[in-house]
């Protein structure tokens, strides 16, 4: 018989261990066992834990639910941090975006109310928390400060309740260059009512706050004294091919052209204002007369007052606040004559005339290239045009009667004789004292002992007068009476009008027949405009002619109309006004 293998005895004997437990099973659960005979608790639990130790199945549950709690904490914890990240990169987003639009100098509105704005269209008040602002005349810098705050769904379990941070968006737009031009009324009527105290009160305060916010010489102030007319100076005025020169007085007859344009070219021939006193009258009766034969002190159309020379491309506040300090009050008013020397402070032709300037230490260095292009976007232009009066009918010598040679005579007794060139006549020279016609000028009398006087033989000491040598010694309105209205025959208004130009006519005080003048002005306040400059204009306590021309020339919002003290508040709006100023360039 044969002998079975290893593997079926140990089958066999598995088989016969587990009848014998089923046998023993059966004998414990038997009603003819005795309590004594039955197994104990504690067996049967040590039975209990043999089978647990050997079953193997669900041994990966544990296993399993420690990796899943780990990865549901990594997962939460990337939740929570992605859900922070895009609401941090959504508030410094919105934040840069809204530094950006608030610093923009074309923004009228002001960086609280844009920043605000922003961060309300995107629902994201809740994390704006200030925004400071430093706003300068060439420049605007915003801060926008916020704090992103995200709760979190997953971290709280390990006690992290919020994620935080804060974020600083920072945005700054800067002018480079800043050309300012205050046109200013200098007329006799300014001398009163403390208006000329107030005015330089204003532009003092004005000058000092626009050049002290300036940073690195960025901001020039030019200013334009007028009154009847423009004192250029002789310094200016040697960079301009100007006609019939002298030395008493430094105006400009601007030709009518000059008003059209922009630019003043320094080539652009110009006669100097005659020295003249075309204005105050004399005895017109048409006989002899020495009352008001002499020149006038008071109402010259171009006073001889240095304080009141123009002053070109300036960033010195101590010299500036010693010129504004010093303009003297004196004179008629042409509006349209400071403006228009004020636009030629702005435009690029006057370009060559800065450059020599500066060569001859009267301007900065650091304007060389100014006035600028009008196109220049880093470049702010702004006039200031203040008057307290309106416009008074100019005057000035007419062409021919300026300068050289004039056909007048002076003898050293004080009598003067003068040649009409009278083709059918021997007699040419009329002497005005003696009423009567002479073959030569006037060189004195002869008297003898019975004090019977003839005239002299020419030749003697009667001295050729030129033009402007006349108008030192006479005034305007005796040398039309007496030396060209009785002569020739003649009406004093013909006789004047040869002499003088009057650009307008007088009525009483006013209103005044000076269509061309207001035309001029205008016409220069619309081509400034054109190119986008900030024309500003203050009526101070002016008639309704001049606030008038004054509103019209400029746009809406920038003409004041003030009295008193209220100048003040002008030139600080003005200045509030520019700084905030919406640039279309």
């Amino acid at each position: 018989m044969p002998q079975p293998d290893a593997t079926t005895a140990r089958v066999g004997a598995r088989s016969l261990q587990r009848r014998q437990v089923l046998r023993g099973k059966q004998i414990m659960s038997g009603s003819n066992l005795t309590p004594g005979k039955r197994l104990s608790a504690r067996w049967r639990m040590a039975q209990a834990l043999v089978r647990f130790h050997r079953d193997e199945s669900g041994a990966m549950i544990y296993l399993a639910l420690v990796v899943l709690m780990i990865m549901l904490f990594v997962g939460g914890t990337a939740v929570d941090l992605m859900r922070y990240e895009a609401e941090r990169t959504r508030i410094m987003a919105t934040a840069d975006s809204a530094a950006l639009a608030a610093a923009s100098m074309r923004q009228v509105a002001t960086p609280e109310d844009v920043v605000h704005n922003w961060f309300e269209a995107k629902n994201l008040s809740h994390a704006l928390t200030g925004v400071q602002q430093d706003i300068g005349l060439n420049y605007r810098d915003v801060e926008v400060r916020t704090r992103a705050v995200s709760r979190n769904l997953f971290m709280h379990l390990l006690g992290v309740d919020e994620l935080r941070s804060t974020h600083v968006g920072r945005a700054e737009e800067r002018r480079t260059n800043v050309e300012i031009v205050l046109v200013l009324d200098l007329s006799g009527s300014m001398d009163s009512n403390l208006k000329l105290t107030r005015l330089k009160s204003a532009a003092i305060e004005f000058v000092e706050n626009m050049l002290g916010e300036d940073q690195g010489d960025k901001v020039s102030v030019s200013v334009v004294p007028y009154n009847g007319q423009v004192f250029v100076g002789s310094t200016l005025m040697a960079q301009y091919n100007i006609t019939d020169r002298h030395s008493q007085s430094y105006c400009v007859d601007l030709p009518g052209t000059a008003y059209s344009r922009l630019a003043l070219s320094p080539a652009t021939p110009m006669p100097q204002h005659a020295n003249a006193d075309t204005y105050n009258s004399s005895d017109t009766s048409n006989s002899w007369s020495r009352t008001n034969m002499a020149p006038g002190t008071t109402n010259i159309w171009c006073p001889n007052v240095p304080a009141n020379t123009i002053r070109v491309l300036s960033n010195d506040i101590p010299r500036l606040r010693q010129q504004i300090n010093a303009l003297q009050a004196v004179g008629a008013t042409s509006i349209d004559a400071g403006l228009r020397w004020g636009a030629a402070m702005l435009d690029p032709s006057t370009r060559p005339v800065v450059s020599n300037l500066i060569r001859q230490g009267h301007v900065p260095e650091a304007f060389e290239g100014r006035p600028s292009e009008y196109n220049d976007r880093e470049t702010l232009k702004v006039l200031v045009l203040m008057t307290d009066g309106e416009h008074w009918p100019n005057e000035h010598v007419q062409d021919g009667y300026r300068s050289g040679p004039s056909p007048i005579y002076r003898h050293t007794d004080g009598n003067y004789s003068i040649y009409h060139d009278r083709p059918r006549e021997t007699l040419k020279y009329y002497v005005p004292h003696k009423s009567a016609w002479y073959a030569h000028r006037w060189a004195g009398e002869s008297c003898t002992s019975s004090n019977r006087c003839t005239a002299t033989v020419p030749g003697g000491a009667g001295t050729p007068l030129n033009w402007a040598d006349v108008w030192q010694q006479l005034r305007v309105q005796w040398v039309a009476n007496q030396l060209y209205r009785r002569p020739l025959g003649i009406t004093l208004d013909a006789a004047t009008a040869r002499l003088r130009n009057r650009e307008g006519t007088v009525i009483g005080s006013g209103p005044h027949g000076v269509a061309l003048m207001d035309n001029r002005l205008n016409t220069l306040c619309s081509l400034l405009k054109a190119q986008n400059v900030a024309v500003f204009g203050i009526a101070f306590e002016a008639p309704a002619g001049g606030a008038n021309v004054i509103r019209n020339c400029v746009s809406p919002g920038r003409f004041y109309d003030v009295r008193g003290l209220d100048l003040r508040e002008a030139f600080r709006s003005i200045r509030a006004q520019t700084q905030t100023l919406r640039l279309t360039q």
